[in-house]
């Protein structure tokens, strides 16, 4: 044993030297002068023409011949990793439990739950009635509906009130453009309702023929028009019940948790609007519970007595306000709990006698329960220094059994159960490691890292017990900063193959996600956007001189908006990292908010501005990673995209890897690894997308020297 936990203990740092890489040749993408004139500024796109696969789709064969050879050549060069990324492949897949089945939830009469199977990429998605003893019954065996398909996802199961018919999406494809199909559940026969590019699912009324969708644009996939259907009639004749004109919202419709409305929603970052309608009457008219204001965010639960309305209405970190059931205006709007400037209200799980509130408070996710009877409230409460709860599977109103979901860098997936009236709480599932995984053989620690400007950065970081914080030891940065997503800790079991080999891995809670506020968000936006780039190399130099690594080891990661943040920290700060990971990075920012044919352009505008207004143009400019590049030297530089990528276009990292390849002055390595089936997702299979991952490690390894 004693020998053991050495050998152990010498893979916490490395003891190879970097490996050498082929010395093939790149590829040269042509050049084509392509002029942007705007606000008096004339700038040479000379890589414009990689659009035209998007513009003329499969006659664009140049295009696709760049993506190739890009392709090819990192083949080439990576060639001598393949045993070494099989051997990843199969040590990640190998961790997870092929035969498993998920957590039944209760809805209506039914107990709902997928299961997997060995072997298998998808899944079965199934029901019991009554208990879960009774006999299994297969609603869709996604398995079997995949075969012969390169990518496939089934998405927005919707059960009609009756239970006798359901209704779901499938995308082929990977645009995000779904086909909806109605299953009749006492005969087992399905059909296309012939209704394309919407959004994956649909809400039933409560006559159990009527249904609610959501249609998109099928250019610009803007989310426009909510549709309503009734069975067994012409789709062509279906009739849009909303229309959204401002193309910077998007829009949705559901179904309250109490089965009495049915909620239409227009957002976009800054304000939004609430339509509803009574789920009996589906087809009346859906009343606006609110005009949409400036500025004002506000999101609707019904219950029985009241609306509660959570809103950031003179409320930045947002508040819960109660007004009447038949008087919805703002002027009848009363706190219910009011503001707080340091915890972030993010949303209500609502049942028939109690709340479940969502928070934030420095930095952590909190649930507080409230009891709608005697209004006392109760923190759920947990030790670990860095941690994510959030509430996961409650479909029934009519229940005091509350189900939460709990994870930290060091605890696998775990599914609670609590019950509200006795404060009973059982673990009802953990994510089993197979192979043996001991958390006590890892630690996590929560950091403070100071920006430029004085504000506190917090970063949650994982290692295995025995690394050695002397400067020498690998290191891997991970970060998003957009759209006030937070990026909180959660336990990977393939994060293990890097940990098991000397890594850290440290999440940066950089301005731009929510972690510490809304004000976290707001500080990474629009015309603040420049803090998320120096947040994140703030908390890399921290890193640095803490000794947990050192620049000839540290290595960064982000992907889509988080690809933006590598483009723009490869620019602003080449000598911190060794190796810049970029996955499906919105690099080109510019040019894409300046195209609205770009799917989900005019979506954007409250994130990143409308550079048609000349302060918002130059100030995008001035970070925006394609427009930045200079002649200097890079970091190694790993790429991925997918050519069928819906929210970040495949031109955009191929336009930004070809002018690197002609400016930059040293000799690292650049790759461009595009997956001709997939798109912003990757693969759909629950196995396939380690192959990617196993890239991503042997990339790593190979720069550091280990080969093992």
């Amino acid at each position: 044993m004693k020998k053991l936990y050495l050998a152990l203990l010498a893979m916490s740092t490395p003891i190879f030297q970097a490996q050498q890489f082929p010395d093939l040749k790149a590829p040269v993408a042509e050049k084509q002068e392509h002029i942007r004139n705007i606000h008096n500024d004339k700038v040479n796109d000379p890589y414009y023409w990689m659009i035209d696969y998007f513009k003329k789709g499969k006659d664009s064969t140049k295009v696709v011949d760049y993506l190739k050879a890009e392709n090819t050549y990192w083949e080439g060069m990576m060639e001598d990793t393949e045993p070494f990324r099989e051997k990843l492949f199969q040590e990640m897949k190998a961790r997870i439990k092929e035969k498993d089945e998920s957590v039944p939830v209760f809805k209506n009469g039914y107990y709902y739950y997928t299961r997997t199977e060995t072997g298998k990429q998808y899944y079965k998605y199934c029901r019991k009635k009554g208990n879960l003893k009774a006999p299994e019954e297969i609603l869709l065996d996604v398995d079997q509906m995949a075969e012969g398909h390169p990518y496939y996802a089934a998405t927005g199961f919707s059960i009609s009130p009756d239970n006798t018919k359901m209704i779901y999406g499938v995308d082929d494809v990977s645009r995000r453009q779904y086909k909806l199909f109605l299953k009749d559940l006492s005969t087992g026969k399905t059909t296309d309702l012939g209704i394309r590019n919407t959004t994956g699912s649909a809400i039933w009324a409560n006559d159990n023929k009527t249904i609610f969708y959501t249609s998109k644009n099928p250019e610009t996939l803007l989310t426009e028009k909510i549709f309503r259907h009734t069975l067994g009639t012409d789709v062509s004749k279906d009739i849009p019940v909303y229309e959204e004109k401002d193309k910077t919202n998007y829009i949705g419709v559901e179904k309250s948790k109490n089965n009495k409305f049915i909620m239409i929603y227009s957002g976009a970052t800054t304000s939004s609007e609430t339509r509803y309608l009574d789920a009996d009457t589906p087809n009346g008219t859906f009343k606006v519970f609110q005009p949409r204001m400036k500025d004002v965010l506000y999101d609707v639960t019904p219950l029985e007595d009241k609306f509660l309305v959570v809103t950031n209405r003179d409320a930045l970190n947002f508040k819960v306000a109660e007004t009447p059931l038949d008087k919805t205006g703002v002027e009848n709007w009363k706190d219910f709990i009011p503001h707080r400037t340091d915890v972030l209200m993010e949303g209500i799980s609502e049942f028939k006698n109690y709340l479940i509130f969502s928070e934030r408070q420095n930095g952590l996710s909190q649930l507080v329960i409230y009891d709608r009877k005697t209004g006392k409230k109760e923190f759920l409460k947990f030790d670990e220094p860095t941690y994510t709860v959030y509430s996961s599977g409650n479909p029934e109103y009519n229940t005091d059994n509350f189900r939460f979901g709990y994870t930290s860098l060091i605890t696998p997936s775990s599914q609670y159960e609590q019950n509200l009236k006795t404060g009973k709480r059982t673990l009802l599932k953990q994510q089993e490691v197979l192979g043996g995984y001991n958390k006590n053989d890892y630690t996590t620690e929560r950091l403070f890292a100071t920006a430029k400007d004085g504000t506190q950065i917090p970063i949650s970081i994982v290692y295995k017990k025995g690394f050695k914080k002397d400067g020498n030891s690998p290191l891997l940065l991970y970060a998003y900063g957009s759209y006030g997503n937070s990026m909180d800790a959660s336990f990977g079991s393939t994060r293990l193959s890097l940990l098991n080999r000397g890594f850290a891995f440290a999440i940066a809670h950089i301005r731009g996600g929510q972690e510490m506020g809304r004000q976290w968000y707001e500080d990474g936006k629009m015309m603040k956007k420049k803090n998320t780039f120096t947040d994140f190399i703030d908390a890399g130099e921290y890193l640095v001189k803490q000794k947990y690594t050192s620049p000839k080891h540290l290595y960064a990661q982000g992907g889509s908006a988080g690809g933006l943040l590598m483009g723009a920290i490869a620019n602003m700060n080449p000598n911190l990292w060794n190796g810049v990971i970029a996955q499906v990075p919105f690099v080109d920012v510019v040019n894409t908010m300046l195209d609205e044919s770009i799917p989900l352009t005019t979506n954007e505008y409250d994130e990143w501005g409308n550079p048609n207004n000349e302060e918002a143009y130059f100030y995008m400019k001035s970070y925006s990673p394609y427009e930045n590049i200079e002649k200097k030297n890079y970091p190694n530089i790993l790429v991925t995209t997918g050519l069928h990528d819906s929210q970040v276009q495949y031109f955009e990292p191929a336009k930004w890897v070809a002018k690197l390849r002609d400016m930059k002055t040293d000799k690292n390595v650049l790759f461009l690894k595009t997956d001709m089936d997939y798109g912003h997702g990757g693969a759909s299979g629950r196995f396939d997308y380690l192959k990617d991952l196993a890239l991503v490690y042997a990339f790593m390894f190979k720069l550091e020297g280990i080969s093992k």
